[in-house]
């Protein structure tokens, strides 16, 4: 917002930072530029994709994944076609952040995983980063593109300190969106870790690691556009996949990840490529129940020695 000047923050009580997610905003950038939203996502979505047509560079915070729903026509039909309808005449610079609250007792309601839905519509892109620095860096470059964002960020790593390195003070800190890390090198087994799954991915690999089995774990950060050359060399070298996402099992982005690596490296893989995910059930308000249906460290260390069992 210091650096460009048509970058606007608008969402559900940032002037008072109720949520965290706008310290100091209002005080330094005025209420012009920091704007309270009513509890109405469709309008959110709409305003953005107006203020963006107008010239502006909206941030829009939902606070919670699950009230993206909320708006689907505005999502689809108009942020994602837009520029496509109007032949290039107009760009849609729009960031969209909201966080995914699964896996703390908050229900059905506020537990959603909804970003595998978003990556089936053309003109979206998608950044859903593990550490911190990486969502500064993806937020930064989100901003600058030209093309709307949704940026799921995984509450399950809040809080999370020395997990990765840190940014140094004063650099403009970018990190380009569709790259993908590899959080960990290996030779036996790729895993492919999404969101606090990546995390998840690193320590089933240094369990695995204990039993002589070396895990290479990719954060791919970015779904969509997803890092592909990435993930199929590594599965190329390994000739094993493991893919561990928090979403439903059903039409996940372990789903698509799966289907492409066995389209492109079939003639590679030794064995079958597996998915570590939710249950296709709607989320249990009993924590006792709800911690039971997620990809858990364990699950993905035996998921990693099916795939190797061949």
């Amino acid at each position: 917002m210091t650096r460009d000047e048509n970058v606007i923050l608008m969402g559900q009580d940032l002037r008072a930072n109720v949520f965290g997610a706008a310290a100091g905003a209002l005080d330094e950038f005025g209420p012009d530029r920091v704007r309270d939203l009513p509890l109405a996502e469709a309008g959110s979505i709409g305003v953005a994709a107006g203020a963006a047509m107008a010239g502006l560079r909206p941030i829009i915070d939902l606070t919670v994944a699950s009230f993206v729903f909320g708006a689907m026509d505005q999502f689809v039909s108009q942020l994602a076609k837009a520029r496509y309808m109007f032949g290039g005449q107009a760009t849609l610079p729009v960031v969209v952040r909201a966080a995914l609250y699964y896996h703390g007792g908050t229900a059905g309601h506020h537990a959603d995983r909804p970003y595998p839905m978003f990556m089936n519509v053309p003109g979206l892109k998608i950044i859903l980063p593990s550490t911190a620095p990486d969502l500064l860096g993806l937020l930064k470059s989100a901003i600058r593109d030209d093309n709307p964002v949704l940026c799921f960020e995984d509450a399950n790593l809040w809080g999370r300190k020395g997990r990765g390195p840190l940014v140094p003070e004063g650099e403009d800190h970018l990190v380009p969106l569709g790259k993908a890390a590899i959080r960990r090198e290996g030779t036996d087994v790729t895993i492919v870790g999404i969101g606090h799954g990546c995390v998840l991915a690193s320590e089933a690999a240094e369990q695995l690691a204990a039993d002589g089995i070396s895990a290479e774990v990719i954060d791919p950060r970015t779904l969509v556009p997803m890092d592909w050359p990435t993930i199929l060399e590594s599965v190329s070298r390994t000739g094993h996949c493991v893919v561990v996402d928090p979403a439903n099992r059903t039409c996940s982005a372990a789903s698509e990840i799966a289907a492409r690596v066995v389209e492109e490296c079939f003639g590679s893989l030794r064995g079958p490529v597996v998915r570590v995910t939710t249950d296709d059930i709607h989320v249990p308000f009993s924590p006792a129940l709800e911690k039971q249906i997620y990809p858990t460290k364990a699950k993905v260390a035996a998921a990693a020695r099916r795939a190797l069992a061949g």
